[in-house]
This record gives structure tokens, sequence and C-alpha cells, in this order.
């Protein structure tokens, strides 16, 4: 496979890091970008410039995104592959979530995959020469079938999802621009640690043992980790899918995320099966 040159947000820890990794071990090129580019100097003396390009980026300011994706066309010529993972969580219930964490939270996990991957699909065809280019967008299980205690976080996740399908069917065939959605499951990152998940206090009237939110809450631990999946070993598919023309619009990865997705398409299956009766005659007569 010949290589390619990748644009990846949030790349200081978790799976950011280590798509970084795992391509500049496979011979990619990499712009990895990230609000403290100090957090990738271990691995910038490692890696010459002619293969990685560090570059501070806060994902949440348009004028950050067109000057970081400018700098990484000055630098390489051009970019293959868009991998959206910067991201975060909250762990609230909906009632209980403040306006300012919800809102915070979309400005990350919707609002900057949606103006990374507007500026992307510019580049991929005005910019690269042949036109053409990918988007993976890190999105997650959550994102299919939404979950108590995380209400806010499967939300701009189901919001990114349909952005990026509706992005797949505007784009002409010609431009050759190929768009996935990755919903991962568990892996062990810090997604569980402070500077990953927002913990609001618990609502209280969410307190009785048999709540699903306190469940979330209890499960949410740091023993999650434990049991998590691999985040190399995901690096090491995310790139697999990035080099593969066959893959669909999404891909479950791991096999929770599997399990969770073929759930939600039984329960919709039937939900839409059992709403055929008041459906039938609904024409003006």
């Amino acid at each position: 496979m010949s290589s390619k040159i990748w644009f990846v947000t949030g790349t200081s820890a978790g799976l950011g890091r280590a798509a970084v990794l795992h391509l500049l071990e496979q011979g990619d090129k990499v712009i990895a970008t990230l609000r403290k580019p100090e957090a990738l100097s271990d691995v910038s003396t490692k890696y010459s410039a002619d293969q990685l390009l560090v570059v501070k980026l806060d994902v949440t300011s348009t004028a950050d995104i067109q000057a970081a994706f400018s700098k990484g066309i000055e630098h390489f010529g051009r970019i293959d592959v868009v991998y959206n993972n910067a991201g975060y969580s909250s762990l609230a219930e909906v009632e209980g979530t403040p306006d300012a964490v919800a809102r915070g939270l979309f400005e990350v996990n919707f609002w900057a995959s949606a103006n990374i991957s507007r500026e992307a699909i510019r580049i991929f065809r005005d910019v690269n020469k042949p036109m053409g280019g990918r988007i993976i967008q890190a999105s997650s299980m959550a994102g299919v079938q939404a979950m108590p205690a995380i209400g806010y976080y499967s939300a701009s996740k189901y919001a990114i999802e349909g952005l990026i399908e509706a992005l797949s069917k505007e784009v002409h065939p010609s431009w050759n621009i190929k768009m996935t959605l990755i919903e991962f499951g568990g892996f062990s990152t810090r997604a569980v640690d402070a500077e990953s998940l927002v913990v609001v206090p618990e609502h209280p009237a969410y307190t009785a043992p048999d709540c699903a939110t306190k469940f979330v809450r209890g499960f949410l631990g740091p023993d999650v980790k434990k049991t998590a999946g691999d985040a190399s070993k995901a690096a090491r598919e995310v790139r697999k899918i990035a080099y593969d023309d066959t893959v669909g619009l999404r891909v479950p990865l791991g096999l929770d995320a599997i399990s969770i997705v073929a759930s939600q398409v039984v329960a919709i299956q039937k939900d839409v099966e059992a709403a055929g009766k008041w459906s039938g005659d609904l024409k003006q007569d």
C-alpha cells in the first residue's frame, strides 16, 4: 500500500495518539493537531519533518481549522485522509446537565467535526491533484443506541452521524471523496479521566438503586479500562479501513459495538413493523 497523508485531530492521548504512532510506524505521513503540541514532543523527536508535522489547533476555532489545513498543504502538498477524532463526554442525567456543559460538548463533538469536514471537502476537491480524499469520523456505539447518563454525548454523536451521512450523499462521485463513520466500542483511553469526562453531580431525582443512570455512573469508573479494548489495535484497524474502498458508511468497531448496533437495528425494525397500522390511510381524500 502506498503511504497516505493524514490530518488527525485530538492527538494528545487515547485513540488519536495511538493513531499517530501507528500511522508513523507504517510509513504514512501525519499532520497531528492538538491544543498542546508539547504533548507530542516525544514523538516529534523520533520522526523527521518529512513524515510528521505537529500543529496547534483549537478545533472550536474556524480560523485555527483553516490555518491548520493551510500548514498541512504547505508542508506536504496534499491531504489524503482527515480523521476527526477530537471529542469528549459528560456523565450526567439529561435533566441535570447544565446548558454550558451540553453546549460545550456539542461545540467539540459536533460543530468542530462539521467545520473540519467542510474544509476537508474543499481541500479534497479544489486543492488535491488529483482530487479525492477520505473523511473518517470517530463516532460511538452511543451514537447509534443512546445511553443513560451520557445523553448529551449520545446526542452529539447522533448529530454528527446525521451530518456525515448527508455529506456522503451530497458530494459528487467525480470528486472521489469517501466518508466513514467508525462507531467505537469501549477502548482503554483517558475517556473516563477528568480531561475527557465532565462529571456532573447526580441529580437528586435519580438516586434510586435501580436507576439506569446510577448503573452507568458506577460502570464508567477507573476499572472500566481493564475490560476495554486496546487503543493501539483500534488504530491498526482504522488505518486498514482507510485503505479499503469496499468499506460502507458505518463501521461498528469492537465486539461490544457490533452487539449494541445489532440490537438497535432489531429494535428499530420491530418499531417500524408495529407502526404500519397508523400509516396505512394517511393520504388526502
